[in-house]
């Protein structure tokens, strides 16, 4: 099984909420791009630079770390660069009340993580529990 260290994992959502509290702050985009390109590139090519730049300073071997599983972190990402898209396009399109609202969604989901609550993990179990009930309803 495929996995992340967890201080990697925090890095990343650290940036998003930071990200999200500069943006709301001064109600502008290009913050979000830091989260947007990074969460892009790393579900396009599987390089993710802030995760690159973290890994540098991890003090113990990866494996000493508490892991999180790739395919849920994946799902996540997908839904925070969904959000940051939506994010910055309504900006472009002066469209402020959606760019607010796609803006506070991707980072209370971020701040809620770091705390332990996994928005991203609860609609994913919805979503295969779901799934699973329709397969298995096809079959009878």
């Amino acid at each position: 099984m495929k996995t992340i260290p967890k201080p990697l994992v925090l890095a990343n959502q650290w940036t998003i909420v930071l990200s999200v509290v500069i943006a709301l702050i001064a109600q502008s985009t290009w913050i979000l791009l830091v989260p947007l390109i990074s969460g892009l590139l790393s579900l396009l090519t599987g390089f993710h630079p802030i995760v690159a730049i973290v890994k540098r300073f991890l003090t113990k071997p990866i494996n000493q770390y508490i892991q999180e599983d790739y395919g849920q972190l994946r799902f996540n990402q997908w839904l925070a660069v969904g959000f940051l898209t939506i994010a910055c396009l309504s900006y472009l399109m002066n469209w402020m009340i959606l760019f607010n609202m796609a803006t506070i969604m991707v980072g209370v989901a971020a701040f809620l993580a770091i705390q332990g609550f996994c928005i991203g993990c609860l609609v994913r179990f919805q979503y295969q529990k779901w799934s699973y009930q329709r397969k298995k309803s096809s079959l009878q």
